[in-house]
């Protein structure tokens, strides 16, 4: 017989709304950190030092200096705090060895340390850096960096605190004649506002620059999607810094700068008009502070000069010095259409800093053994009126194995994406490149088989990832549409090398053949000619020097 149901209590208005708070931004992603790249520890590891090279590199970028980089993974136990732990708390939870989601055995806690020469920080911006989500100079500003969100660094702080319980350990100064502070940083995950646990000047060798540490449990692994491939790339994409990480075993790798030039500086500029959205126009009509409609359309965006404005103006059926602020969504929405079919010529690329087609094929040599490589850089484009500029570079041939998926390496803001491939919009326009057209084997639905490394990399202002944890390019089509161009270009230069190289097999064919019949046709002059033995022998000795010399052409 089943048990009675129980019934249910019933609540009102009055007492639901009891239970309604405010959501701390720091509360949100707490429980969500998977969202931010925090999902697993491998993955945790590797999220909290790609935040912190990141950060490094646009630091030393934007201050005009060579980037320098110490990148440490320390093995670390824990603080014996006099609490010895029964032998039921130190077996894992579970079956598969793991801990039920509790932080890492000993063996799996780490001490990251990441050391950069850069302009160092303030001392006041320093607990709200690492200390509070959501803070940072980059979100709202038009020009090309790694950094975006401002929520990187101090996000692989909490984690850090949520599964050791240390706080981010700050070194930073910022020259010569200044002193040097360390800081100790907790995250106060219901206010979203950092915790100074001590913040006093200290005496550091450095003449300037940041030093940061984060104790954290996570698993280090190699492969893929490790730190060591993450660091690796990144000295492909970015030649011009020096690198020196040391693993958990002792073992160092040193990467060092191919070129002392640094990136070109890119400016802030204004949103080009071609992308602009509905709602997003309209709040720029709000607030801004130009008093006419063509004074905002000048002021406003990129690229729109006097000619321009007008056009869309007229097209628009709006008077010239119509207030902003008094336009209606009629007269928005037609404004949008205005936009949409007028010609504005192309945002400007001083926002942006690609790698260049020399440096993209420089890093892929510098990496990867092959007999061809190839690069290509579009010209600047837009997307929701983003600039961005696509790049690839192809190599082929050398040691790399024939008979396996090509390898793909994707950038966004010379920063390597190891995970969510197939997610990715990179991943997709290299499916659909149509591989065979350029002479390589490609399956239905597959990456192409060849000994091929494809480097892609998207330089934007505003890269639109597919989540926080910023591992996957979006699918917007006009993003899409540059890639496969770009593809197609390299693909076409690709295909003349295959064309040359099965010209060249083939003549080398028929070479073996004439050399392997030399001798024979010597004793044929012989007995035809009458010459003697030495006559002969200088015959065979001038056809095969003839066949050597038509072998160098």
């Amino acid at each position: 017989m089943a048990a009675p149901q129980k019934k249910r209590t019933t609540k009102n208005a009055q007492s639901m709304a009891k239970g309604q708070r405010d959501i701390s931004i720091s509360e949100f992603f707490t429980k969500n950190r998977h969202l931010l790249g925090f999902d697993s520890p491998a993955k945790a590891l590797l999220t909290t030092i790609k935040e912190a090279v990141d950060n490094s590199l646009d630091a030393c970028e934007e201050a005009g200096i060579q980037p320098r980089l110490f990148v440490e993974i320390r093995s670390d136990k824990p603080v014996n705090l006099g609490l010895e732990l029964s032998s039921q708390e130190t077996k894992p939870k579970n079956g598969n060895g793991k801990n039920g989601g509790k932080s890492g055995n000993k063996e799996d806690r780490f001490k990251l340390i990441i050391e950069d020469n850069g302009p160092g920080i303030v001392k006041e911006q320093i607990p709200k850096i690492f200390g509070k989500l959501l803070y940072g100079s980059k979100f709202h500003s038009l020009k090309q960096s790694r950094g975006q969100q401002g929520i990187g660094i101090s996000a692989a702080g909490m984690y850090g605190q949520l599964t050791t319980g240390q706080p981010v350990v700050i070194y930073s100064r910022t020259g010569v004649d200044e002193p040097a502070h360390r800081f100790k940083v907790k995250l106060d995950m219901k206010k979203n506002q950092p915790t100074i646990l001590e913040g006093d000047e200290t005496i550091w060798d450095k003449e300037h620059g940041t030093r940061i540490e984060i104790t954290l449990t996570g698993s280090y692994k190699r492969g893929q999607h490790s730190v060591d491939n993450y660091l690796e790339q990144t000295s492909i994409a970015n030649p011009h810094v020096h690198l020196t990480y040391k693993n958990p075993k002792g073992e160092i790798a040193l990467y060092p700068n191919s070129t002392d030039s640094l990136p070109v500086e890119p400016r802030e500029i204004k949103p080009h008009p071609y992308g602009v959205e509905l709602g997003i126009l309209a709040r720029m009509l709000v607030d801004t502070k130009s008093r006419n409609i063509t004074a905002f359309m000048k002021d406003e965006f990129c690229r729109v000069g006097a000619k321009t404005c007008e056009n869309i103006l007229t097209e628009a059926n709006i008077p010239p010095r119509r207030n902003p602020r008094k336009l209606g969504q009629v007269d928005i929405q037609r404004l949008l259409d205005a936009i949409e079919v007028t010609k504005i010529a192309a945002p400007p690329t001083d926002c942006l800093s690609p790698i260049g087609e020399e440096l993209v094929m420089a890093g892929l040599k510098s990496g990867v053994e092959a007999d061809f490589y190839t690069s290509v850089t579009r010209p600047a484009a837009v997307y929701r009126g983003n600039p961005f500029q696509i790049e690839v570079g192809i190599a082929y041939g050398g040691n790399l194995p024939g008979d396996e998926l090509a390898k793909v390496i994707r950038y966004a803001n010379r920063v390597p994406l190891l995970y969510q491939a197939s997610a990715c919009g990179i991943h997709k326009a290299v499916l659909g490149a149509s591989w065979r057209n350029y002479g390589v084997q490609q399956s239905r639905g597959a990456l192409p088989t060849a000994p091929m490394v494809i480097l892609i990399h998207m330089a934007s202002v505003w890269v639109p990832f597919t989540s926080e944890s910023k591992e996957a390019v979006a699918h917007y089509p006009e993003i899409i549409k540059e890639m496969t161009l770009a593809l197609q270009e390299a693909g076409r230069q690709l295909k003349r090398h295959i064309n040359r190289r099965a010209r060249e097999k083939d003549a080398l064919k028929k070479q073996s053949y004439i050399q392997k019949y030399i001798p024979y046709i010597g004793e044929a002059l012989q007995e035809i000619l009458g010459i003697d033995d030495v006559e002969r022998d200088e015959v065979i000795a001038t056809l095969t020097d003839t066949l050597e010399r038509s072998r160098k052409l």
